[in-house]
């Protein structure tokens, strides 16, 4: 990373999320930056899709840290799917599948830059992107009420 890059974040993350109309909210992190999610009427992210989006911008950033260091990509880009399932479990999804695309300039920097790629989406995979590794991982979560009882 070059100085000018924020070192990662670790330790206690939160956002918090506001009811700004039916089935509508606000969302602000602790830096100040809003998105709005909905159920998908609108032009609103979803929740789901904002984690398939987390799960993309993760690994992404993983892999763009890892392959920029051999040479800058002319093509990046990564389509997370999945497919939205009610079951036993209840609601989740299933079929979760991130797909790569990175192209270099022509040469050897642009080969060598190419040939890291698949290691570089391997480790983000299996160890490095906080977003899938989360859900892969048995992770639970716990509901509270603003008075401090569980639910």
């Amino acid at each position: 990373m070059s100085d000018a890059t924020p070192a990662p974040q670790h330790g206690p993350t939160s956002v918090r999320l506001e009811r700004t109309g039916f089935a509508e909210f606000r969302i602000t992190n602790a830096r100040g930056a809003e998105i709005t999610i909905g159920q998908g009427e609108g032009a609103d992210f979803t929740p789901v899709e904002l984690l398939l989006a987390a799960i993309a911008g993760c690994s992404a950033i993983d892999v763009d840290h890892i392959v920029s260091k051999r040479a800058e990509p002319q093509e990046f880009s990564v389509e997370v799917q999945g497919t939205k399932v009610r079951d036993e479990d209840g609601n989740h999804l299933t079929d979760v599948a991130a797909d790569f695309a990175l192209g270099f300039a022509e040469g050897e920097t642009g080969e060598q830059a190419q040939e890291v790629v698949p290691r570089a989406v391997a480790m983000s995979r299996d160890r490095l992107c906080t977003v899938s590794r989360t859900v892969v991982l048995p992770t639970p979560v716990d509901f509270t009420l603003a008075d401090g009882r569980s639910v």
